[in-house]
């Protein structure tokens, strides 16, 4: 039997019953990973490759590359400040995704994720690939990081995403304990229930589709407009389906790319938008965890 699901909630899945007979619940995801990539100067065997301005590229083992470090350095230094006020001037807290050692080497905005009441999830203690670490390195790095964000901005995150996890990650979160879910599944629109060595475990699914790092990979945006236009689309339809069948729509965001000067303008665009219909719950996923749970507990 494989351990993979290839229906899910099928053709007729449950109706989430969002808050205020909402169509769709709208969650914005703030992923802040900036001074936690690979780096030749945290020891690591080669610094990192991806989710850049720059293409991507092969690593060059013992090489830095100075240039891929100042584009990172940017979304600590200046894209993250951007995002949060455009975010700030709606009334609106996204998710932050914090990279516990991103957080630890840029405390100012631990204290500014704690003034905008901003929803937590942990990220990791590195953006890093989790695949071939050892179990027990993992194991303390989730609590590693779990202790930085709370100390930071005063209370714990609520849920989990490493990005590019391990075959032990979800296991390690519900050994851990405290996460009322994860999002290291990309397979649907509305959370789900997976069982886990006897644990009932809430997934609630992230996005690579209306995500920023499309300015910097394949089927990629190259203009504001390109990112507004297709978070749009993808918005109307869920609006229209969601008419009968209600629906999560998740936006991830990087600092170092959408917070640039001829990006930003997308994502405002987009929230300005969203923020003109009624029937729209825009939640950060802490909201949709409880929620989840209490309106479909595990069976």
């Amino acid at each position: 039997m494989t351990e993979r699901d290839f229906i899910g909630h099928g053709a007729t899945p449950p109706d989430p019953h969002w808050p205020g007979g909402a169509r769709l619940a709208l969650s914005f995801v703030v992923n802040v990973e900036e001074g936690a990539e690979y780096s030749i100067l945290d020891g690591d065997p080669h610094g990192e490759t991806i989710l850049s301005d720059l293409a991507a590229a092969p690593p060059v083992p013992g090489r830095r590359d100075r240039l891929i470090e100042s584009l990172y350095e940017y979304g600590s230094r200046v894209g993250i400040w951007r995002v949060l006020e455009v975010f700030q001037a709606r009334g609106v807290a996204p998710t932050i995704y914090a990279v516990g050692l991103a957080l630890a080497r840029n405390p100012a905005l631990g204290e500014k994720i704690a003034a905008m009441n901003c929803d937590l999830a942990g990220h990791g203690w590195r953006w890093i690939d989790y695949a071939d670490m050892s179990e027990d390195e993992e194991r303390a790095d989730i609590a590693r990081t779990v202790e930085t964000i709370e100390r930071l901005t005063g209370k714990p995150p609520l849920g989990w995403y490493t990005g590019r996890p391990s075959l032990n990650t979800r296991r390690l979160l519900i050994e851990h304990g405290g996460f009322l879910y994860d999002c290291d599944d990309h397979n649907d629109d509305l959370p789900f229930w997976t069982r886990l060595e006897g644990h009932d475990h809430l997934v609630i699914p992230h996005s690579l589709d209306n995500n920023d790092s499309r300015f910097s990979r394949a089927q990629g945006f190259n203009l504001a407009d390109d990112f507004f236009t297709y978070m749009k689309d993808g918005f109307d339809w869920l609006y229209r389906e969601g008419a009968v069948s209600p629906r999560l729509m998740t936006v991830s965001l990087h600092p170092r790319l959408i917070g640039r000067p001829g990006r930003i303008g997308g994502l405002a665009r987009f929230l300005d938008y969203a923020l003109e219909h009624d029937k729209v719950w825009i939640a950060g996923r802490g909201e949709i965890a409880h929620h989840w749970r209490k309106t479909h507990p595990p069976s």
